[in-house]
């Protein structure tokens, strides 16, 4: 049993891994079913998936309370249906329908659901480490000790609000967390054209903030640098910076012909490195829960997802008159 199994296992039950695990099935379902569904033409707008990411949205929102707040990216499917997000009422929302988390006015890119805690998905690249220097700022005014965790790309770590939000956490001691998903392009372009440093979570040295950096394949790395971040935002020990290295399996964005990678990349990723075979074969291979559990879950993910779908492409249309509903807030 290595470290990062033995530490999580000390404080994670056997119901507990079947629950990440299922998870992490459910946004892999969720997003290869999207794949085929967007070539049909029928969802409209922009789908950017998370498929291969699914540890580090499952590592993450494992060690976070309802009552706690994320801020996602342009590829925020895992991050919602992570921290708890209706299944359905997302897929409806992608088709555009009137019974989505949204009414069917976000799509992919807006999705959101403040009762879970949820603050939305983001078209804007670096957009999300300001809210949760918002909602950190809330939490310690408040005197609660709820955590914010904002979610960027490595492309999006170049932005200045993703620098000015370190900054800003850091002389306010904010409990937040920022999560950085390195998939190694910034749309399609390779990190040595981008990024000075060899690690962006050296970044956190200069402002005074402990940086790690995990591998995001695996969930276990990502559970427990989680874990000591989220234990340090709730007792006032203030932000940290954590790096999570993968691999996205699908393009920035559905249709994108991905002649910026080497065409081995993915499929050695898929056979060697891929989350859910990685976290099966420790967990299996410990005896902590059986295969034929993790089988029972893929079954039952595989029927949501069709009956999502299906629903989905059941819905109404919103109606006109409900255009501007929601737009403008009286306070």
């Amino acid at each position: 049993m290595t470290a990062d199994l033995q530490a999580a296992s000390d404080v994670l039950t056997r119901q507990d891994l079947l629950r990440y695990y299922r998870v992490m099935r459910t946004v892999r379902e969720f997003e290869e079913r999207l794949h085929i569904e967007f070539a049909t033409g029928e969802i409209p707008g922009f789908v950017h998936l998370y498929a291969g990411e699914e540890a580090i949205a499952a590592g993450v929102c494992a060690n976070l309370r309802d009552d706690d707040y994320i801020a996602s990216t342009h590829r925020g499917h895992g991050h919602a249906i992570a921290k708890g997000c209706d299944v359905r009422g997302m897929m409806a929302e992608i088709y555009g329908k009137a019974t989505g988390i949204c009414r069917g006015k976000g799509g992919s890119m807006h999705i959101a659901d403040l009762a879970v805690g949820m603050l939305g998905a983001n078209g804007i690249v670096g957009g999300g480490p300001p809210l949760v220097c918002g909602v950190g700022l809330k939490a310690r005014v408040t005197g609660t000790d709820q955590v914010a965790v904002s979610f960027t790309g490595d492309g999006g770590s170049n932005q200045g609000t993703f620098l000015e939000s370190l900054n800003l956490a850091a002389v306010w001691n904010l409990p937040t967390i920022f999560v950085v998903e390195n998939n190694g392009y910034a749309e399609a372009t390779s990190p040595m054209f981008h990024q000075a440093g060899i690690e962006i979570a050296k970044r956190a040295d200069g402002f005074g903030l402990p940086g790690a950096v995990v591998d995001g394949h695996d969930f276990f790395a990502v559970y427990e640098a989680t874990r000591e971040a989220v234990e340090r935002a709730r007792s006032g020990g203030g932000p940290s910076l954590i790096e999570c290295k993968v691999l996205r399996y699908y393009g920035h964005f559905e249709g994108d012909q991905q002649t910026y990678r080497d065409p081995d990349e993915v499929p050695d990723a898929r056979a060697n490195k891929d989350c859910l075979l990685l976290f099966e074969r420790r967990v299996t291979g410990d005896g902590l829960v059986g295969a034929d559990e993790l089988r029972a879950i893929d079954g039952e993910i595989a029927t949501l997802i069709d009956e999502a779908v299906a629903e989905a492409k059941r819905a109404p249309e919103p109606a006109l008159d409900a255009v501007l509903a929601d737009v403008y807030v009286s306070y």
